[in-house]
């Protein structure tokens, strides 16, 4: 399983993705439904690229998304 964690980014307006489990994986697309469309080719270039694996396994990708919103204003009861 490749984990990648994907953060909003607000002043980009996207999404940004990485993986501890395949260094050199960074990438980025406007919602995580396109990111997730295009991870797999790119895990695949990517362990092909550093020999990682030859030939490829079936693997999972897990995405964690992570995004914060503020509330400006809102006060205490």
């Amino acid at each position: 399983m490749i984990i990648v964690r994907a953060v909003w980014d607000p002043a980009a307006e996207v999404w940004v993705a990485t993986s501890d489990d395949l260094p050199g994986l960074v990438t980025e697309a406007d919602t995580v439904e396109a990111l997730s469309a295009k991870l797999p080719d790119m895990v695949a270039e990517l362990m092909e690229a550093n020999s990682i694996v030859t030939p490829l396994p079936d693997l999972s990708i897990h995405i964690i998304a992570e995004r914060t919103t503020r509330i400006a204003g809102v006060k205490a009861a």
